[in-house]
């Protein structure tokens, strides 16, 4: 599922309730990043006791770091390119399978601020895949690089704390 959404949240109280929230259904998570460059995984280690239900992650910076890395097939790069919800759901199962998690979380885009691939900054694609399937957000983030970057961050821990609370039904 794609859809759009440019609100911000407040990361921090995002970040308590989506372990909360994990720890509850005694699940974990993973992170794969792109274009945050591992913001979401600092973000999510910040909190004291985050590690009953953080794995780890992946900072796939470089395209071709999406593949050997991330567990993006090289045949989807090359067909969608980095920046796509098609890459971005490989990611968050490619991070999922490879570290075990409950939930893999990926983003990548386009933080700026030059084009890449043709699209321009604020181009985000979040995705999460879980036990229920996956699921991805296009989004179009304001502001500069820092914005972009944070609002990236957010919307994930958003769509993160919305896939755990669904699945938990």
């Amino acid at each position: 599922m794609t859809d759009s959404n440019t609100q911000p949240l407040d990361a921090r109280a995002d970040v308590v309730e989506v372990h909360r929230l994990l720890a509850e259904s005694y699940a974990t998570v993973a992170v794969a990043e792109s274009l945050t460059g591992g913001l979401l995984g600092a973000a999510l280690t910040a909190m004291s006791g985050s590690s009953a239900t953080f794995r780890g992650g992946v900072i796939v910076y470089a395209t071709d770091l999406k593949e050997t890395l991330g567990g993006v097939p090289g045949p989807l790069l090359d067909a969608e390119g980095a920046v796509s919800a098609e890459v971005a759901a490989a990611m968050a199962a490619g991070v999922r399978d490879r570290t075990g998690a409950t939930y893999g979380v990926a983003l990548t885009g386009v933080a700026g601020p030059d084009l890449q691939e043709g699209h321009p900054a604020g181009t985000v694609f979040v995705a999460v895949a879980g036990p229920s399937g996956g699921q991805v957000r296009a989004l179009r983030l304001p502001g500069g690089r820092a914005e972009i970057r944070s609002g990236a961050v957010d919307a994930a821990l958003e769509m993160l704390r919305d896939v755990v609370l669904a699945d938990a039904g």
